[in-house]
């Protein structure tokens, strides 16, 4: 799976939206808050929002990105006129985290709490299921206090209502039953709307008022057929100080119109192994095996369509990644390697989707050749034996396709083949 965080005031829209259908009434969630984009007129959302201007509060930059506090980027306890102030000094500048430079483009602005005491809440997903992290001793200090934290562990299958939570929590904190509830109810969000890892650091309580001030979260983006009604229109954002390319918001602007799913990340324009793969899962397992394999640096790209795209959608998007591979051509005597794989197909016509590759190919036929560029085809669906019929008869064109299987050759075995002409 595909683990893609998503914005901290996105994520906390959603958590509201669901909160009592899962966690109940017991205790309520805050969810004021205020997102500003570099097109945010200031003035505009104080009307928008007039809690902006009658409340004390914090702001932030909303990127993809850790450390906040520690760098010196959250404004506590201000007005409304300071708020705009610190904007106008943050947005649109570059800033260093560590050692990434990005530009500062979206914030979340939200009351100031003065808490008392903040708790830590995590919940992370790993081979054997997942588990719950527990801590009264939260903030941005939790690492160095993680003696503090209790671990509850739900294995794979197992039904959240039959863990013993309550007894779990630490024998000080007051109102166990009430929290126990709260932390089921989160584990059964969680499950249900497809995360990979959900983490409250730090939330604060004041009466039945329950706090999020700081959260991220990651989403397993092949839960979206099951989940995707749940997380609506819910974007993606590019990891703090990468910039999406020309060819990334293509893709990206031809998925928001779609009712498929397509999607692409260059990892390495000038990388020699190429993926072309239907299917998200089917994809991390073409993207895994290349690195296994000892080619992680010459991986370009990590993408897939799935969800039955139209012969029109699989053309642009082959088109896209044939004209990005054949740019630059590779050293003297070296292949590039295409992958045109994925695993086998639910409900996606095969033959269809080959329709636009197969033109994509034709297109790019000369720079194929030129770029010394070998493809590799594996795949398995509806109707993939006359897709794979299409992508041999290439041969006769001059397409410099090596291989063509189906689903009795593996999707590690495929990958394995290319590359080992490498050796």
């Amino acid at each position: 799976m595909a683990q893609k965080p998503i914005r901290e005031h996105n994520a906390k829209n959603m958590l509201a939206k669901f909160w009592v259908e899962y966690v109940g009434e017991g205790l309520v969630l805050s969810s004021k808050g205020a997102q500003v984009t570099p097109d945010t007129d200031l003035d505009q959302l104080a009307k928008d929002h007039p809690w902006l201007t009658k409340e004390k509060l914090v702001v932030k930059p909303d990127m993809i990105m850790g450390k906040r506090g520690k760098h010196g980027l959250i404004l506590l306890d201000a007005d409304y006129d300071g708020v705009k102030k610190w904007l106008g000094k943050k947005r649109g500048k570059d800033v260093t985290v560590g050692d990434v430079t990005g530009e500062l483009t979206h914030f979340l602005i939200e009351p100031f709490v003065n808490a008392d005491h903040e708790y830590y809440l995590a919940i992370k997903s790993n081979r054997e299921g997942d588990s719950i992290y527990f801590s009264t001793k939260g903030g941005v200090d939790i690492e160095e206090n993680w003696d503090s934290v209790t671990t509850i562990e739900v294995p794979i299958l197992a039904n959240i209502d039959d863990v013993d939570v309550e007894s779990k929590l630490p024998a000080d904190f007051d109102d166990n039953a009430k929290y126990a509830q709260m932390i089921k109810g989160l584990f059964k969000y969680y499950a249900d709307l497809g995360y990979a890892f959900l983490e409250i650091n730090p939330f604060a309580v004041a009466g039945d008022t329950l706090y999020p001030l700081d959260l991220k979260c990651r989403l397993d983006d092949t839960a979206h057929f099951e989940a995707g009604k749940k997380w609506g229109d819910l974007v993606f954002p590019a990891p703090f100080g990468r910039k999406l390319s020309p060819e990334e918001k293509y893709i990206h602007g031809l998925d928001e119109k779609s009712g498929a799913s397509l999607k692409l990340t260059i990892l390495n324009a000038k990388g020699r192994v190429w993926n072309l793969v239907a299917g998200g899962g089917a994809s991390v397992i073409y993207t895994d095996t290349v690195a296994d394999l000892g080619f992680a640096k010459e991986l370009a790209n990590y993408g897939e369509y799935s969800g039955n795209p139209s012969t029109d959608e699989t053309y642009e998007y082959a088109k896209t990644v044939l004209d990005l591979m054949t740019r630059e051509k590779p050293q003297e005597g070296r292949h590039k390697y295409l992958i045109i794989g994925g695993g086998i197909a639910n409900f996606t016509d095969v033959a269809k989707t080959f329709i636009g590759i197969i033109k994509a190919l034709k297109e790019f036929k000369d720079k194929l050749v030129e770029n010394n560029v070998l493809i590799y085809v594996r795949r398995g669906g509806p109707n993939y034996q006359a897709g794979l019929k299409d992508m041999e008869d290439l041969k006769k064109l001059g397409i410099p396709i090596q291989e063509v299987h189906g689903p009795a050759y593996s999707m590690t075995k495929i990958v394995a083949s290319a590359l080992a002409h490498e050796n």
